[in-house]
Order: structure tokens, then sequence, then C-alpha cells
């Protein structure tokens, strides 16, 4: 087979492809592995924010909870392996590297070994639906940094587009929030209330992004795959200094807010701004939220994140096919349309204030 060209599956069987990538790089945020990692990946995901120290001892002790290990590196791991099968057996057929932001692997250091190996030219699948300047442009900036680092021969790397409306992830999204619903009594299950969270992020950062807008139109479009609708989105997880303006309403509030009926009341939380069950979920929600809910009496349930869900793998190797096979096909839902192969120099921009 010729440089530059890969097999894929037709009904025909085999046939080459032309194309200008060589490998899949997934970019992750990365986390502990153990009580010691705790402080030294906190340092790295706080550096040069605005974050008093006593929020960062209080995440540590978030981490401490779970024996300093957080699930989402495993996790990312798991997902590698789906993809490299789906691939594999589906194509495209192109090597799978993985790259933290804040912990072992390190980018650069993914970068150093993609170059030993002569990756050239690789795609960034970014584990992030949303665009916004943590979720987006701050992976690009990752990637720009790292390739310096790295120096001649750091091979070009492309992120993929957003995925928040893509078929795939509403399906995946909307199966998670179904088999949660499930769990709920039938007699009641039609009038329970349902609420989405997402990540909150200072609002001079939502004003520089579609952040709020896509994560409203994957909400609409999960509940209504589910026969729902109005079921609002919430969020989470904010840190920062006192004061600063963050997305709200915050989950807790909004569990402090409900007036259980006469025999209790559930509630089904969906993580939709998530999409691996790491410590964000398990603590924040799992966890507090759990808690309060318990306090108050609300049979809370919390639906799955979309993990290793095959319409999500699949998922993945659209927007690979997307860019290898360059169809012009880029497949959503909803009215918002696919976002852009390539941002925009203006596009999620750092808050500034």
């Amino acid at each position: 087979m010729a440089k530059g060209q890969m097999i894929t599956a037709t009904d025909d069987g085999p046939r080459p492809v032309a194309m200008n990538y060589d490998a899949v790089l997934v970019l992750s945020f990365g986390g502990p592995e153990s009580r010691a990692d705790v402080m030294p990946f906190l340092e790295n995901v706080l550096r040069g924010k605005r974050v008093p120290r006593e929020r960062m001892l209080e995440v540590a002790e978030h981490y401490y909870h779970f024996g300093g290990k957080s699930p989402i590196n495993d996790q990312t791991r798991a997902l590698i392996a789906a993809l490299e099968s789906e691939l594999a057996e589906r194509g495209p057929r192109l090597p799978v590297y993985w790259g933290n932001r804040n912990w072992h692997p390190l980018l650069v250091d993914t970068l150093r070994k993609m170059a030993q190996d002569g990756v050239q030219r690789a795609l960034a699948f970014v584990t992030s639906a949303y665009g916004s300047y943590s979720g987006c442009r701050q992976y690009l900036e990752d990637i720009a940094r790292a390739r310096a680092l790295v120096g001649p021969g750091a091979p070009t790397v492309e992120k993929l587009r957003v995925f928040f409306n893509h078929s795939g992830f509403i399906a995946a999204l909307a199966e998670r929030a179904q088999d949660a619903l499930m769990q709920v009594p039938s007699q009641i299950r039609a009038s329970v209330t349902m609420v989405y969270t997402a990540h909150s992020i200072p609002l001079a950062s939502a004003q520089t992004s579609q952040y709020v807008p896509q994560l409203e139109e994957t909400v609409r479009l999960v509940s209504g795959m589910l026969g729902r609708s109005g079921d609002p989105l919430v969020y989470q997880s904010r840190s920062g200094a006192p004061g600063q303006a963050w997305l709200e309403p915050d989950i807790l509030d909004y569990v402090r807010a409900m007036r259980p009926a006469a025999g209790g009341a559930s509630l089904v939380i969906v993580p939709v701004g998530f999409v691996s069950d790491h410590m964000e979920v398990l603590y924040d929600l799992d966890t507090q939220a759990g808690d309060l809910c318990r306090e108050r009496g609300i049979q809370m349930v919390r639906a799955a994140t979309v993990g290793t869900h095959p319409r999500f793998i699949g998922m993945i190797r659209d927007l690979i096919r997307e860019r290898v096979e360059d169809t012009g096909a880029r497949p959503t839902l909803g009215v918002m349309g696919p976002g852009p192969d390539f941002c925009p120099p203006d596009c999620c921009l750092p808050r500034s204030g």
C-alpha cells in the first residue's frame, strides 16, 4: 500500500482511499492514579488560575475519598480499546495514541512518541463535546505548546469538530437516560423530574463561546428522543475565586429548591456535559448530590455517561472518516448544524474577566 493511502471496507471488499492522516490522537484531561499524584495533578490543573488554595485542598479531598485515584484514565483506556477495535474492524485502520493535558501520559510525551514512530499528521479526538475555552481552544493551545517542545519533526495535529449534536452522541445519551428512567417506579415514570447537568464555567467564558446554546440543543434533542420537553439544564463542579460569576443554577441549589411531594419524590440526573463517569460525576453527583437527595427524602437516579456505548464509539469513527475520506457529509441533528472542521480565530476565546 502506498504511503498516504489506507484500506477501508466496502460491500465489494477493501479499497484504497486517498488520505493525509496517519494516526488518531485521543486527547483528554487526565487524572491522578494514586494519593501521591493528587496535589501535583491539581497544581497542573490550576496553574495560572485564580483558584484559592483552600478550594484546591477541598478538591483534593474528593480524590482522597476514592483513594487518590481518578477513574478517568481507566475509562480513557477503555474508550481507546473500543475505538481501536472499531477502526480495526471497520476502518480507517489508523493507530490510536493517547495524551493528556494534566497528567500522564502527558501530551508532549505522546507527541515525542508519535514523532519517533514516523507519524506526520494526526487527527485529535478531544473528550469534550462542546465549544468553550477549556473544552476546545485550550486543547488547541496544548497541542501548539507540545509541538513547540518536541521541535522539528513534531507531527501536525488537527482537532476533530465538536459533536454536541451528532446523531450517535445524542442516541447514546438518550439510551443512557432511558436506562435511568427505567429505574424509576413505573407509576411515576412519566412525571418524574429529569435534570441535565454540565460543568459550570465562568460567565465571561460562556459569553465568548457557544457552550450554553450547544448544551441547550443537546438537552432538547435528548429529551425529544425520550418524548419529553422542558427538562432543565443546571450546572455543577464550579471552582474559581469567590464572587466570580459562573453559570448557574448549581445542581445542589436545584435539589434544595425541590419540594418533595407526599410520599417522596424522584429525580433523574443526566450528566450530559461529560463523556465518562470521572471524578466530577462520581463525587459531585453520586456523593454530594446523592447525600443531599437522601437528606431531603428524594430518590435520585443518575444516568451513566456515554462511555464506550457503541453508538458513541461509532460516532468517533464517523468524525475520523469525515476528514480522512473528505466526503463533505457532516451528520447532525437539530437546527444548529455541524461545528467547523477548523476552529475560526475568534472561537472560544479566553475569558476577559
